[in-house]
């Protein structure tokens, strides 16, 4: 039984029509044969209507999902991966995973053999079906291709399905599509109405209404009599805030309850130099999270997630105040200590408080003892800036510096990208916070190494800039990201080509726009025609580090054989095969000088640091 490419044309074009009417504008593709109709479709799609839809190509099964990932992560709109049959289903596992955990819109479309091939010993076949199990949102077989009505109809819904399954921002998650496929498997693009087919009348710009949740009074009021007569403060985790707007309707709610903001690198919140907030919550706290005299809470309010610091973990297992977890979906209490749990966004917590507060309809004042809470870990945070600040005065040999100083000269509006492991904690405690607007991402779901260069690039193509802060092993783990330096030249090919077809349609049609048609897939912090410039910086201790403060520490020889795993890579020589241009920079002055020069460079360029494999504790002592 052979396929018809007229209909499998018709059916994926009505798909992809609508998976991009629904939002979907990036699509990363991995090469294969079994998913030529898909990735065939998508580019056609691509290629006649370029600002709909952005086609990425990534040879590496396992960085292509990581890089689409990565392109969802940073806009909080579903990105779409395609593979091909066989192993390569298995190569975007981690990535699932990683977007289940940290709640990341991902839509996998897997090519398949059809079913008179399975179970059969078909080259490259194997059972598909809920491939990851319980770790996507939404699992669909799809049926072999037909152009009836009703399987136009039932392709484009299986399409908005899938992108309402996936979700956005807090509430995303990874979803699958497996797509088998007969041969001949190049669709015939002829067809007329080949992405209108189907397609139903646009009632609206927007797909989908989000509806925003207002607490009651009387819920208002009772979290309010928690906070009273307590010493109270707020864990502000990952994602607290996703823009100024979400920033300001926490920041104005923690200034009327005197709440200090413990607030975690990835939170959003340190792009605010505001009294409340706490950027130096670990260098306060001590030993296993104990808080100094004056400083411990009665009420834990926590946005998301558990901050990076372990201590501020160990202050909630060792003090258990009071806990009100403050989330969309789930607590993620791995102290099993949620005392109040109350399910929508944190900015919306805070703004129906504030409100309340604002037209009294609570009865809620900060008293002498919340306000001296306050003053006092004001203080403290101040006292663990000068310290931390001090780490200027070091001209090389310590991460930290370095790390500071990326803070320091990232533009404003960039975004700045840290791997796992010691990298982000470094950040954590050299991330000072101002008034300078950073976007800052990592990926913390399952705190892994895995993809996470490719994450970054991913990420970058919402920005003008980006900076990846990571060590050596991390890169190594994904160094096969760098061969999409190619990939990112010729999209700035291809966006210098419709930058200019808009220019001539301008001209015309004076920016007429389809209904229903996004007209900028990209962030609009890239210009048109420009290709992202992403600047990695590369702090190469020649190995695992962090293991160096871990239990497993040890004189024995065990311990660099089996966790400090020295590799002694020339990244000089690895950038130069894909094409990258590349600084060598040990002190701050010549990394000052080689970062700024990097910055602005288009595509990927990377800026290598040698610091000591040993000796990482001591060298952060000062510090925490």
């Amino acid at each position: 039984m052979s396929a018809d490419p007229r209909a499998t044309a018709l059916f994926l074009g009505a798909f992809f029509d609508e998976l991009a009417r629904w939002g979907v504008h990036d699509m990363v593709v991995s090469p294969g044969s079994r998913s030529t109709p898909l990735t065939m479709t998508a580019f056609e799609l691509s290629r006649r209507e370029p600002g709909r839809l952005r086609v990425f190509v990534d040879v590496d099964e396992r960085g292509a999902a990581f890089f689409a990932l990565g392109l969802a992560k940073a806009s909080g709109h579903p990105a779409a991966v395609v593979c091909t049959s066989g192993t390569a289903v298995a190569n975007y596992y981690p990535a699932v995973m990683e977007a289940e955990s940290s709640r990341v819109p991902l839509v996998v479309l897997t090519g398949d053999r059809p079913p008179r091939l399975q179970g059969l010993g078909a080259p490259q076949t194997c059972d598909q079906l809920n491939a990851y199990g319980n770790h996507v949102r939404a699992f669909r077989q799809m049926p072999l291709p037909s152009a009836d009505g009703a399987a136009l109809a039932f392709a484009r819904q299986a399409a908005r399905e899938a992108v309402i399954a996936a979700g956005e921002e807090c509430f995303g998650g990874p979803v699958h599509l497996n797509f088998p496929f007969d041969e001949p498997l190049k669709p015939d693009f002829s067809a007329e109405g080949l992405f209108e087919s189907a397609r139903r009348l646009d009632v609206s710009r927007e797909t989908s209404v989000p509806v925003s949740q207002q607490l009651a009074p009387s819920d208002a009021g009772r979290l309010a009599a928690l906070l009273a007569d307590r010493r109270a403060l707020v864990y502000a985790g990952e994602g607290t805030c996703t823009g100024e707007l979400e920033a300001g309707k926490v920041l104005n709610w923690a200034r009327a309850f005197r709440l200090p903001l413990l607030a975690d690198p990835l939170s959003g919140l340190r792009s605010s130099d505001d009294p409340l907030v706490i950027d130096n919550y670990d260098s306060v706290l001590g030993p296993g999270g104990a808080a100094p005299d004056g400083l411990a809470p009665e009420v834990v309010v926590r946005f998301g997630r558990y901050p990076v610091s372990k201590k501020a973990t160990q202050l909630v297992a060792a003090a258990r105040p009071v806990q009100i977890v403050v989330d969309p979906l789930e607590t993620r209490d791995c102290n099993a200590a949620t005392d109040v749990f109350v399910r929508c966004r944190p900015s919306e917590l805070a703004g129906s408080l504030g409100f309340a507060y604002d037209v009294r309809t609570i009865d809620y004042d900060p008293d002498d003892v919340q306000r001296a809470f306050a003053r006092a870990w004001i203080d403290a945070n101040d006292a663990a800036r000068k310290r931390i600040a001090s780490v200027d005065d070091a001209e090389a040999g310590f991460e930290g510096a370095f790390v500071r100083r990326v803070v320091e000269l990232a533009p404003e509006g960039s975004c700045l990208f840290s791997a796992n492991s010691m990298s982000v904690r470094a950040l954590d405690t050299f991330y000072l916070k101002s008034a300078k607007r950073l976007a800052v991402l990592c990926n913390r779901g399952l705190n892994g190494i895995d993809g996470t260069v490719s994450t970054a690039l991913g990420a970058a193509q919402h920005f003008a800039q980006t900076t990846l802060v990571t060590g050596d092993l991390t890169l190594l783990h994904d160094l096969n990201a760098l061969a999409l330096q190619r990939e990112l030249r010729l999209q700035r090919e291809a966006a210098a080509c419709f930058s200019a077809s808009l220019d001539a349609a301008s001209s015309k049609a004076a920016g007429a726009v389809t209904p229903g048609h996004a007209t900028d897939a990209a962030s609009d912090n890239v210009a048109p025609g420009a290709v992202p410039s992403i600047v990695i910086v590369l702090l190469n201790n020649n190995g695992g580090g962090i293991f160096d403060m871990l239990p497993q520490k040890s004189e024995d020889p065990y311990f660099e054989r089996l966790f400090l795993t020295p590799q002694d890579v020339d990244f000089r020589a690895a950038a130069q095969a894909f094409g990258v241009p590349y600084r060598r920079a040990d002190t701050v002055p010549a990394f000052d000088e080689a970062y700024r020069a990097l910055l602005g460079t288009p595509g990927i360029s990377l800026v290598e640091v040698r610091v000591p494999l040993s000796g990482l504790k001591d060298r952060y002592a000062p510090y925490w």
